[in-house]
């Protein structure tokens, strides 16, 4: 799967999952986390890759972590896509039941 593949398809499940959230696509400065969520009082960031392994960008891994520091940053995948999910529901304090993974 493509990369844009993959984020086209989060960008709809999270509006599914906090459908008032505003879903901004960053692209202006290397390194900036992919997607800016802003929900109510809150944000996160996320950098989109196509699986786990996919090669990371000069300063994409400063950036996340300096945006997990001050809010909630991750790397995101499809291997790692429903925790990454949880844990932005947790993060945001989802009045909503938590995702469960198909996996288990």
């Amino acid at each position: 799967m493509l990369e844009r593949d993959f984020q086209s398809k989060l960008i709809r499940e999270i509006k599914s999952l906090f459908p008032e959230c505003l879903v901004i696509k960053n692209d202006s400065v290397q390194g900036y986390p992919d997607l800016l969520i802003l929900h109510e009082d809150k944000w996160a960031s996320l950098e989109c890759k196509r699986s786990a392994g996919a090669k990371k960008q000069p300063n994409q891994e400063y950036y996340v972590g300096k945006m997990n520091e001050m809010s909630f940053s991750r790397f995101i995948c499809p291997e790692n896509k429903e925790e990454v999910l949880n844990e932005l529901q947790q993060a945001f304090g989802s009045r909503r039941a938590a995702r469960l993974s198909r996996r288990q």
